[in-house]
This record gives C-alpha cells, sequence and structure tokens, in this order.
C-alpha cells in the first residue's frame, strides 16, 4: 500500500507541476499570441480563423499557410485581420510562404518594439514535454500540455509526431519546449490525442529567408509575389519526389501468382492488397494491390497537389463467357479517376492519349504484357508547366484473364511524368 501511495504521489506531483508549468508558460507568452481571421470583403464577415504567433519585435507573426490560403489565391475577395489578447484587431499583410511545409509569414504595423517568440537552436529530445499554443474551436487562447515522439515515420516532408490535443482552431499555433522557445506549429491532427507539427528548422528556413529578400528590396512593407514564390517550391519538391523515386529500386513483386508488378522501395509509399480468393461463388477472381504517398499540399479547400496513388487490378474469369468477362472488365476500367481534389477554375480539362502499347521487358523470365494505354493530363492554371496525370493499361492479350495498371501524379512536370510513365510501363508484365 505504501508503494501504491508513493507512486500516486509523484504522478499527482508531476501533473501539478505540469499544470502550473503551462500556466507559466501562457500567461508569459500571451502578448504575442494572436487569432488570424480571413474576413470576405464582400460580406464583412469571417471566412476561417487559425492561430499566430509573433516572432520578430517588428512585428512579423508566423502560421499556417492554409490558414490564409483563401486570400493567396484571392487576394481580391479577402483581407487578413488579427485579433489579440487585448482584443484589438487590425489588418496584416501577407509576406511568405511555404507551402510546401504549410507555412505562412504575415505582418501587422508596430509602433514600438514588441515581445515575440524565441525559434529554438536545436529540436527537442523523444519524450520531452511540450506545450502547443493556439485557438480552439474559436474559444479563446489556450495551452495543451503533450509530447514529442520524433518526427512521423514514413513521410517525405518532415512532420513531427506530438501527443496532444491540438483542435480545429489551434492551426498555425506555436509549441515551445519549457524554455519558452518555438521547437513546432501545430498543422493537424488525427484525433486521440495525435497531432502533427511542422518542425520549428521550416520556419527558420522561411523567416530567414524572408529577411535576405527584405535586404535586397530595401524595405519591410513589400510582399513577394507569393504565387511565383509557391509555383517555385512546387516545382522544386516534385522534382525532389521524382527523383528520388525513380532512382530508388522497383523491385518486382507476384500479383495472384500470374502477374508480376513493380515496388517502389521508399519508406513513405505504402502498400495495402485485397482480393475475393475466399469467395467462392464469384464470377470473376480478383485481386488488388495498391499503393500511396500518404500526404498531400494543400493549395487550397478545393486543390491538393503533391500525391501519388498507384493500383493493380488482377481479374480472372472463373466461368464466364469471354463478352460477359470483356464487359465486367470495361466497367472496372471506367472506375478510374484522378487521385487528388481540383476544381475547373484551378486545373484544365484532361487531354487523353489512347494507344496500344507492347513495352520491352527487361527481366529474362517476364512475359511482355500488350496494353491498351490512356495517358492523360490536365495543366495547373495558376502554376504554368505543372500538370496532373493519370494513366490505365489494360491487358488485351489474354482472353479470360486481364490486368489493369494505373497511376495518377498530382502537380509534375511534363519531364518527370514521361519519365515515371516509361518506368512504369517496363515494370509490368505477365508471370
Amino acid at each position: 500500500m505504501k508503494v501504491f501511495f508513493t507512486l500516486v504521489f509523484i504522478v499527482f506531483s508531476s501533473t501539478v507541476f505540469a499544470t502550473e508549468q503551462a500556466q507559466t508558460i501562457f500567461a508569459q507568452l500571451t502578448p504575442a499570441l494572436y487569432q488570424i481571421k480571413l474576413i470576405d470583403k464582400a460580406s464583412g464577415e469571417k471566412s476561417s480563423i487559425g492561430s499566430a504567433f509573433q516572432i520578430s519585435k517588428d512585428g512579423i507573426i508566423a502560421t499556417n499557410y492554409h490558414v490564409i490560403s483563401s486570400y493567396a489565391r484571392n487576394p481580391e475577395k479577402y483581407r487578413i485581420e488579427y485579433l489579440d489578447y487585448q482584443g484589438n484587431t487590425a489588418q496584416v499583410t501577407l509576406m511568405s510562404v511555404d507551402v510546401i511545409n504549410d507555412l505562412a509569414l504575415v505582418k501587422r504595423v508596430v509602433n514600438a518594439d514588441m515581445p515575440y517568440f524565441r525559434l529554438a537552436k536545436s529540436p527537442p529530445i523523444k519524450g520531452e514535454k511540450l506545450f502547443a499554443l493556439g485557438n480552439p474551436h474559436d474559444l479563446g487562447m489556450i495551452v495543451v500540455p503533450g509530447t514529442y515522439n520524433g518526427l512521423k515515420k514514413e513521410s517525405f516532408n518532415e512532420r513531427i509526431h506530438f501527443t496532444g490535443a491540438i483542435n480545429s482552431g489551434m492551426s498555425g499555433g506555436p509549441v515551445v519546449n519549457k524554455d519558452e522557445q518555438v521547437v513546432g506549429i501545430n498543422v493537424a491532427t488525427s484525433g486521440n490525442q495525435i497531432g502533427f507539427l511542422v518542425p520549428h528548422d521550416k520556419l527558420v528556413t522561411l523567416f530567414t529567408d524572408y529577411k535576405s529578400s527584405v535586404q535586397n528590396r530595401n524595405t519591410h512593407n513589400l510582399p513577394a509575389n507569393i504565387k511565383q514564390q509557391m509555383t517555385t517550391q512546387l516545382f522544386t519538391n516534385q522534382n525532389k519526389l521524382m527523383t528520388t523515386l525513380l532512382n530508388s529500386p522497383w523491385p518486382s513483386k507476384a500479383l495472384a501468382n500470374k502477374a508480376m508488378i513493380p515496388i517502389i522501395e521508399v519508406p513513405f509509399i505504402r502498400c495495402w492488397g485485397d482480393s475475393n480468393a475466399d469467395k467462392t461463388d464469384a464470377l470473376i477472381l480478383s485481386a488488388i494491390a495498391r499503393c500511396s504517398l500518404d500526404e498531400n499540399t494543400y493549395l487550397s479547400s478545393h486543390f491538393f497537389t503533391g500525391s501519388i496513388e498507384i493500383e493493380f487490378s488482377y481479374m480472372q474469369a472463373k466461368s464466364l463467357s469471354n463478352n460477359k468477362f470483356y464487359h465486367l472488365y470495361q466497367k472496372h476500367i471506367a472506375r478510374a479517376s484522378s487521385g487528388n481534389r481540383a476544381g475547373k477554375n484551378d486545373v484544365s480539362e484532361y487531354q487523353c492519349h489512347h494507344d496500344v502499347v507492347t513495352p520491352s521487358s527487361t527481366a529474362n523470365t517476364a512475359q511482355t504484357i500488350t496494353n491498351k494505354s490512356v495517358f492523360c493530363t490536365r495543366a495547373y492554371q495558376d502554376f504554368p508547366g505543372l500538370f496532373d496525370v493519370l494513366y490505365l493499361g489494360a491487358s488485351i492479350d489474354k482472353n479470360q484473364q486481364a490486368l489493369v495498371s494505373h497511376f495518377t501524379l498530382a502537380g509534375v512536370s511534363q519531364e518527370n511524368a514521361m519519365k515515371f510513365t516509361g518506368k512504369f510501363m517496363e515494370a509490368v508484365s505477365w508471370k
């Protein structure tokens, strides 16, 4: 009983200390915390809200890109305002963004030096206690204790796994260590005390680049060309991603013991499989393998990019005529669609090229496969040179079995799209 009491006392003392520490941090940092509001000019009402924090004495405030994304895409429709801890509100100017890491810098007018958050010089250590600040559900600023659990595994663009209750409205708020230094920025939640943060070094880079550009422009008030900045970032990131994929191993794997398909050996592409092998009354035996990049780049609420989806579907008739099997096969093919969301003002209509292709296989034991291929692209309206790509290869060289090979790439250059398509087609064969 004595040991139990001691353990309970230790846990209780630790909880009380963490609560007191959180209260102290909140009281000291509140003057540099803000709510960011996007105001629809026509209605005069707020369109979206988020959290933000000041990172320099001259009024530079950091937040998430997605908090101000509507303004970045349509500055004529919106304005950005801050609300401080005393209830004061005023307009701010968008100065710089990092669309890949979901960060933005805005600037408020200041008449004197102001308190601001310091950015940490090094990342936290696993298990370290952290404190997330923000404005959840428009209820007012709060502080939430949590734990640093390292970088999210299987992620191409780095995110911190934070065990703490990040809620809607806290996006863009700072996460600090016990020394009140920023080590991350709230960005997303999966519920159940699972949150994700942008590592603070991404903000350090954005802020450093911004200060350099200010010196070159010799003014503190001239915003960058945001659209051009976003275009450059999207091009750089897609090139980094595609180069990594194209230079990684693509070993072959059997699907239903009938076809050979490629598996890209990178940690951020995750794969799942399914089949109806247990359904004895099924007219068609089917086996499916799906792989995807489990992340994307947010451009607006209706426009996402940076995603990759790959799917292979094997079908074999059990007791069907060739015509009936072909009819069901065609219906299966017709379900193929783009893997990302985009509106008519964001992208052009798909332009498609149809062909019959028999790629040469490099595997000694592989049998080439003849496909009816469909290659479609749609262009990005605001980001010239970037495209969404949809490819579908449907085998036509066997009567009672078929393989559908499908992928979508979001936001890639024409050169990278062609390189990926060529390698993909060569990597698929009959066993």
